[in-house]
């Protein structure tokens, strides 16, 4: 094959990937998200998950959502910096996944650990601030979830974006539920506090005019 060939097939497949990066990370984080999530299940189904099953799992979403959600915070800041517009699109569908992974520790924790009794759930909620400051962090990503539909957002207007900033709200709740759920080893939920400290600090203009 000639080196003209072989430099139209190159051409060829990089006008290809460009056409279609986007679909292509989608794709890639449909199934980095969904693939630990199976293997999770199906280990625990299978009783493969160690002395503690129900804390790994427990653990396993809630530090799953609170890592994709830093990672979509991390998305805006890097397309800005490298130039590469096209990974803005990328935000919103992390964003769903963030809040699938914390729906599922939210209904991990009512399974294993309250047994779905609603009357000692809302008690933990009270009694335990950990919690307290988790489930206000729920809400706030349920509401972003709801909202993120392109409908309820080209209907929304300025308003849509005004929401969308308690995004930085429900980071910081979930670092001090992090951090308060702990306990004994405090490093890795510092880690993460300093890490979303970090990203906000990124912000720190925007979050400013949020505030005026």
């Amino acid at each position: 094959m000639s080196a003209s060939a072989n430099t139209t097939k190159q051409v060829t497949f990089k006008s290809v990937f460009l056409r279609n990066r986007v679909l292509l990370l989608k794709i890639a984080i449909h199934l980095l998200a969904f693939l630990p999530l199976f293997g999770l299940y199906f280990l625990a189904f299978t009783e493969q998950l160690g002395a503690d099953p129900v804390e790994e799992v427990i653990h396993f979403t809630g530090i799953g959502a609170f890592n994709l959600l830093l990672l979509s915070l991390m998305i805006s800041p890097m397309a800005k910096k490298f130039r590469q517009g096209y990974l803005v699109q990328t935000r919103r569908l992390i964003g769903l996944y963030s809040f699938t992974y914390a729906c599922l520790h939210l209904l991990n924790f009512l399974a294993f650990e309250v047994q779905f009794d609603l009357k000692l759930f809302f008690n933990e909620i009270l009694d335990r601030p950990y919690i307290t400051v988790g489930m206000a962090a729920l809400i706030i990503l349920l509401s972003l979830a709801i909202t993120s539909i392109t409908a309820l957002r080209r209907r929304m207007g300025q308003k849509w974006q005004k929401l969308h900033n308690w995004v930085y709200i429900a980071a910081l709740l979930i670092a001090l539920h992090f951090f308060w759920s702990v306990k004994s080893d405090i490093v890795e939920p510092m880690i993460y506090f300093t890490i979303a400290l970090f990203l906000l600090a990124l912000r720190k203009d925007k979050i400013k005019r949020w505030f005026k």
